[in-house]
């Protein structure tokens, strides 16, 4: 059945493939939209987008929470904004194609912050996280020259896609696809059936869920509520026109990234930020032969490409082998890498004859005395802040349990009972050795949320159940850390409290 349903899959996502260069008008009605018709219609991007809300509005304690999050910080809000602008419209073309409620425009401020190049622990990649076997499923390629994960119209097609389908599951109950997005069908469909099994409700809302998705759902219709009451919640809307951002274009083969940016006449970083998909200094040999183009550079861009001989698209040079060089030297005298030169040159094994004359890639970016963007020896472009974790070491303490210390360092549990190799079982000795791992400072939906300890000193009238509200903590929690024991509710004013409290969202 999954080799069927893979096949489906793709083929599905194949026809989509063949309606790209339409994708940029499609209206949800299947007519072609044009750029008139939408300015006229709604002249910004948020009007658009709050014109397609269809999710019910929900009043709960868990919406507040993430909502009182976001106004904490609106410097994320405003952060958020921009990073989403290039994205939103071709975004708010396929939620409409595919009759989606408007609000899940706004999934990948959850997701990924709106970076596509975000990766996280688990690795999931780009806009949308896809982790690799979902992402091929869903037709997405993935390569050493190119990942559709990050890939903007590849993703963005096969999410939408996704969720389309897992609403048709869930009897179009959009809480409950949202939810299996981020934790899978498999786990939500157990959760309903242990809920049927009780007697109880099988809303999201009742289900018995991990944190993560429990916070998941919460936060997606927080933001959403947010950009929908601008003035209420004093948010600093940036005005985006209901306008395209970029246009696809046809490159019809291979060609250097940093050339196709200098013709595009556009900075080599955001240059990448519409194009993430590709790994390397240049685009997949193999394809897709296209990239997005900024609207006003388009045509330009275009002319150029007609008049750029062919074999300019790839700068090459010759280098004749010396005594004693190999590949690795040879690839890091030319700021390229091992694996393209072995690959353009049909090379099998390091091992080079003297006077052998190799054909090396070069980037047209290294060419000008700039550091190559994509090359295997460095680390891919989309990936410099998501280098291997890096590995920390925590000695426990006196009281420490592994919920405790996962919990302070902001780690699943079970990640660190397999980075320790712990049963689980047996509990921890003061002064033990934990190995902790990080990964960069990206951090999206599917990595742990950060936590910090701090100190508050008890006020008149303050009660634990109080507290536990204003701090998103636990009552039980707050006895724990605080040895206030299970009879006793009473806390004097004056008194020290710790509590150990979470710092950031996912993605932030």
């Amino acid at each position: 059945m999954t080799g069927c349903s893979e096949i489906s899959k793709k083929e599905q996502l194949s026809d989509l493939s063949n309606n790209k260069f339409s994708v940029f008008t499609r209206g949800g009605t299947g007519k072609l939209r044009n750029k008139a018709d939408d300015a006229k219609e709604h002249a910004t991007i948020w009007d658009r987008m709050l014109s397609m809300y269809a999710l019910p509005e929900i009043d709960n304690a868990r919406i507040d929470r993430e909502i009182n999050w976001y106004l904490r910080n609106p410097e994320y809000l405003s952060r958020i904004q921009e990073r989403a602008e290039p994205y939103l419209y071709f975004i708010l073309n396929e939620i409409e194609a595919k009759k989606i409620p408007g609000e899940l425009a706004l999934l990948p401020v959850v997701e990924s912050a709106f970076r596509p190049e975000a990766e996280s622990p688990a690795q999931a990649s780009g806009l949308w996280q896809f982790i690799p076997p979902t992402g091929r499923l869903y037709g997405l390629k993935q390569n050493s020259w190119y990942d559709g994960r990050r890939d903007v119209v590849e993703s963005t097609q096969a999410a939408t896609t996704f969720l389309k389908e897992l609403s048709e599951v869930f009897n179009n109950d959009w809480l409950l696809a949202l939810a299996s997005y981020n934790a899978g069908k498999g786990n939500i469909k157990n959760a309903i059936d242990r809920n049927n099994d009780r007697g109880l409700p099988t809303d999201y809302w009742s289900l018995d869920l991990n944190n993560e998705t429990s916070a998941y759902v919460p936060r997606l219709l927080a933001i959403a509520k947010i950009f929908a009451n601008p003035e209420k919640y004093n948010l600093n809307l940036h005005q985006f026109p209901n306008e395209p951002y970029f246009e696809l274009v046809d490159i019809q083969s291979q060609i250097d990234l940093g050339k196709a940016a200098e013709m595009a006449q556009t900075p080599i970083e955001h240059f990448f930020k519409l194009n993430p998909g590709f790994n390397r200094w240049s685009t997949d040999p193999a394809g897709p032969h296209r990239l997005l183009i900024p609207v006003g550079k388009a045509d330009s861009f275009k002319e150029k490409l007609a008049e750029l001989p062919h074999h300019e698209r790839i700068k090459w040079v010759h280098h004749t082998v010396g005594k004693h060089e190999n590949l690795k030297s040879i690839a890091k005298k030319h700021n390229s890498s091992m694996d393209e030169i072995a690959e353009v040159n049909h090379l099998d094994s390091n091992m080079l004859g003297q006077g052998s004359v190799l054909l090396i890639p070069i980037s047209y970016q290294a060419l000008k005395g700039e550091a190559a963007t994509n090359t295997a020896t460095n680390s891919n472009h989309n990936q410099t802040q998501n280098s291997a974790p890096a590995k920390q070491i925590y000695t426990t303490k006196k009281g420490d349990t592994l919920y405790s210390v996962a919990l302070r360092n902001g780690v699943e549990q079970d990640d660190l009972l397999n980075w320790n190799k712990l049963s689980g079982k047996g509990k921890l000795m003061v002064g033990q050795k934990l190995v902790l791992k990080k990964s960069g400072d990206i951090t999206v939906a599917s990595s742990a949320p950060a936590f910090k300890e701090i100190s508050y000193t008890v006020k008149s009238g303050d009660t634990l159940g109080q507290l536990s509200k204003k701090f998103n903590v636990d009552v039980a929690d707050l006895r724990k850390w605080n040895n206030v024991p299970k009879n006793s509710a009473e806390i004097k004013p004056g008194v020290r409290l710790k509590l150990i409290v979470e710092t950031s969202h996912p993605a932030s």
